[in-house]
């Protein structure tokens, strides 16, 4: 075995529930009209907050001043699990204060998958912020979008330079389940068999 050889090597960016957290970053009513591809966002990140249920991984949501921009769509509202932090934020990246004190009371969580909008800026803040901080970044590119798709493409371009690591979000759930013999293989299986609006593009 390489073990040895391996273990001097980056991560090649396995992931595993028990360490994993899901970020679900401003899918908020007011950019529904605005946002390309935001059908897709909305059905991506209420499949991953059904498959975090599933598969037991702590959700932390945010709001990009609700005041003005709403709040997270109906669509998602009755996924998001009983506790978890809905942070409202003026601040681009989702890393606010209550959103580290979240983080600090997960000191299992390594790795996050991130969903939402704009990929350009929010998306991007919060990648680069936790990169800098040693959290394995995997952005789910079936959920993220921005207005032009311009802008998501360069910044999809930028966060593989930064290190993070772009999956789509039936890539990760198949990879925190290893196995077929997993627990919820049957639940999370029948959620990548629904059917889907049209996709966002791969890049």
């Amino acid at each position: 075995m390489a073990t040895a050889a391996a273990a001097g090597r980056p991560s090649v960016g396995k992931l595993a529930p028990e360490e994993t957290a899901l970020l679900v970053c401003d899918v908020q009513e007011r950019f529904r009209s605005v946002i390309s591809g935001f059908p897709a966002v909305v059905d991506t990140s209420r499949r991953m907050l059904r498959a975090a249920a599933a598969l037991k991984l702590p959700v932390i949501v945010t709001e990009q001043y609700p005041k003005a921009l709403g709040n997270t769509v109906e669509e998602l509202q009755g996924f998001i699990p009983e506790g978890s932090p809905v942070v409202a934020k003026t601040k681009f990246s989702m890393c606010t204060d209550e959103v580290d004190a979240a983080f600090q009371a997960l000191p299992g969580v390594k790795k996050v998958l991130i969903v939402g909008i704009e990929t350009h800026v929010c998306v991007l803040q919060t990648s680069l912020d936790l990169l800098e901080r040693g959290y394995e970044v995997h952005v789910l590119v079936d959920g993220v979008s921005s207005q032009r798709l311009g802008d998501r493409s360069v910044a999809l371009q930028r966060l593989a330079q930064a290190g993070a690591f772009l999956a789509t979000s039936e890539m990760a759930m198949f990879q925190m389940m290893v196995n077929t013999a997993h627990p919820a293989f049957k639940a999370v299986s029948a959620l990548c068999k629904e059917e889907r609006p049209d996709q966002l593009p791969p890049s």
